[in-house]
């Protein structure tokens, strides 16, 4: 059995790590819990992740948790997916003024 990370969405902005670790201890053994904060303002952004010890115990916090109401909230809770990693290495322009190589007079 491997920990299987799960995606929590719609969170209250005022749940802590703590508060989602017990909640979701009651559907088997919580191995981390971690919600994304904003880089900027380090304020909570409403989603976050917890890790169960296993499959079993992911599936059982899904059918517990999905669609109920956790602190006013009615939270989403699934399967997290492999986060992918933007591909930067297009022809897309990046920024910055279109032509650099003009000389000013």
């Amino acid at each position: 059995m491997s920990a299987m990370k799960l995606y929590v969405g719609n969170i209250s902005f005022n749940a802590t790590e703590d508060d989602l670790r017990n909640l979701f201890s009651k559907a088997g053994e919580v191995v981390s819990v971690k919600l994304i904060k904003d880089a900027v303002t380090g304020r909570l952004r409403g989603f976050g992740f917890v890790e169960m010890s296993s499959t079993e115990a992911c599936k059982e916090a899904i059918s517990m948790f999905n669609g109920k109401s956790f602190m006013d909230r009615t939270i989403v809770v699934n399967e997290a997916k492999p986060r992918q990693r933007k591909d930067y290495s297009g022809s897309r322009p990046r920024g910055g003024p279109a032509k650099r190589e003009q000389k000013r007079i």
